[in-house]
């Protein structure tokens, strides 16, 4: 009897350990003992435009790892246009992440850090070398399926493909028998920094190089990745935070026509770049600070990526200070690279894709690592916006406190991090055109931190990935958040393959209006809403008419 009941044991255990690897994290190759890391001479090799590349085979996923789709940005490189890789002979290994672009890195990192803890930031080599790309897929064959592209947060001064474990694309290639793709570019002010009034011609486009990377790495995506499984006719860009407004971007830039067809934007959205007078101007600024006259601009070239870095911040600060103007290295309408405005109907030069936008209740959430600020009281959460909004303030927190009855002060508050004006007005401008508009609200709450962590930026990633028992930090991990995670997914797919995010899995998903407002509610349980917060978040928006 003893040795029946071990034995049972031993099969409920193992088919528990199956099913938990195969859902959300795991493969057919994981449900028995099996070797799951395959590499080899041999395995997983793929053709490119400019050589082969040797990747490997994990839980029956394809994946390769810093692919170069440009050559180094170093040199004379540095604020121009990318350039295709140098071609090589034989195999190269494409076995781990490429180098992030240069950046400092500010987050903490201490033992002692939650924030740390939470997020988990992956930060390896920094180089001008940066200009690559990842691939998982399914199968080296002819199956042609969707692919999806990454494109990470961190405004457009900081981060990587592979910031957070949760960016990683093995799960949704399985889950969705699509193949994903990430990529890294250039950032602040080596990705935008405008010279071209005081550079000339030559630096025509350096205001916006930064982009013009990702249209690289699509167009080579174009080229390739019918050898890596995938359909070049169906590729999707998605990005959450400063990804978001890069997939805007995108869907407005007229050399991206052809080369995307879908975009997703996460808690991040744009309709216009930065100003074009302003950027050049600041770029003056550099120039000035480094001692410099306008025939002398090349050497800034030959700097240490340390030093210009160091040195555009530096003249960016004074700029800011001596100017009154708002400063920052952010791409540019230049009506070039970039148009003056997004998604204008009526120029049949940039693209017209079918877009879903979708942001978190809680974008800020203010009190996760302090836990007296749960009891805080709505007229301590006005004294607390006061700052913000002013003599409106009252009037603003009692009408977010009476359209979302049963909520506490602490989750009033929580919400007003997270106004919708942006993503509405980003919205209302892409309905302009032809193609489909869908929204979300996303409001699932981890049960960690005792429940304060709430709805939080970057807590949806891992659900439209299939990632959520990855991103445990931000999950918890189980069968709820997986639940959730396998309708977004069944969504975010549906919409890569046809425009469409209705399944079988969500409630009908409308298409959206501005009239109307219709939004889907992003939970345990999913409802779509019109507009829920239209009453309160347009007494925000009319603050200083």
């Amino acid at each position: 009897m003893k040795k029946l009941s071990l034995l049972l044991f031993s099969i409920f255990a193992a088919a528990c350990l199956a099913v938990s690897c195969a859902s959300n994290g795991g493969s057919k190759a994981a449900e028995g003992d099996g070797q799951i890391l395959f590499y080899g001479d041999d395995i997983a090799v793929a053709q490119t435009k400019y050589g082969k590349v040797r990747g490997f085979i994990l839980r029956d996923i394809y994946t390769f790892k810093g692919i170069p789709y440009g050559a180094s940005t170093a040199g004379e490189n540095r604020f121009m246009p990318p350039v295709p890789p140098e071609p090589w002979e034989g195999v190269r290994n494409a076995l781990n992440y490429g180098d992030s672009a240069p950046q400092v890195i500010g987050y903490p990192r201490t033992p002692e850090s939650a924030a740390f803890f939470t997020d988990a930031w992956n930060y390896d080599v920094i180089s001008e070398d940066c200009l690559r790309l990842n691939v998982w897929t399914p199968g080296l064959d002819n199956t042609k399926r969707p692919v999806i592209v990454w494109l990470h947060g961190g405004g457009f001064s900081s981060g990587n493909a592979i910031e957070q474990d949760g960016y990683g694309g093995e799960n949704l290639a399985r889950y969705g028998d699509v193949v994903f793709c990430s990529v890294n570019h250039r950032l602040n002010c080596f990705g935008y920094t405008d010279f071209a009034k005081v550079g000339g011609e030559k630096y025509l486009h350096s205001g916006n190089v930064g982009m013009l990377d990702i249209v690289a790495a699509l167009q080579w995506i174009h080229d390739n990745i019918a050898n890596f499984g995938g359909d070049p006719g169906n590729v999707t860009v998605i990005g959450q935070s400063g990804g978001g407004s890069k997939v805007s971007m995108i869907a407005a830039m007229p050399a991206a026509k052809g080369l995307v067809h879908k975009g997703v934007a996460l808690s991040g959205n744009s309709i216009q770049g930065a100003d074009k007078a302003s950027a050049e101007a600041l770029g003056e600024y550099i120039l000035k600070e480094a001692g410099l006259k306008p025939s002398e601009i090349d050497k800034l070239q030959q700097m240490p990526w340390e030093e210009y870095y160091a040195l555009a911040n530096r003249a960016s600060r004074k700029f800011a200070s001596e100017t009154g103007m708002r400063a920052g290295f952010n791409p540019v309408s230049d009506g070039i690279d970039l148009p003056l405005h997004f998604f204008d109907p009526n120029d049949p030069s940039v693209p017209d894709i079918p877009m879903l936008y979708c942001t978190v209740f809680n974008e800020q959430n203010p009190n996760r690592e302090n836990a007296a600020l749960e009891d805080i009281t709505l007229d301590g959460v006005v004294e607390q916006l006061s700052s913000r909004y002013g003599d409106k303030t009252r009037e603003i927190v009692e009408a977010y406190n009476k359209t979302f009855p049963g909520k506490r002060p602490i989750e009033i508050w929580a919400l007003l991090t997270g106004v919708r004006t942006n993503v509405v007005r980003s919205a209302n401008a892409k309905v302009q055109q032809k193609s489909p508009v869908y929204m979300a609200w996303f409001g699932w709450q981890p049960p960690l931190f005792d429940g304060r962590m709430r709805s939080f930026h970057c807590l949806d990633i891992c659900f439209w990935l299939h990632n959520t028992d990855v991103m445990l930090t931000h999950t918890g991990g189980g069968k709820r958040p997986r639940a959730l995670s396998d309708k977004m997914s069944d969504a975010l797919v549906a919409f890569m393959r046809t425009g469409n995010p209705n399944t079988k899995s969500l409630p009908f998903w409308p298409e959206y209006t501005a009239e109307k407002g219709e939004v889907m509610i992003l939970d345990d349980i999913s409802e779509v809403q019109n507009d829920p917060d239209r009453e309160c978040r347009s007494l925000i928006e009319n603050i200083g008419r």
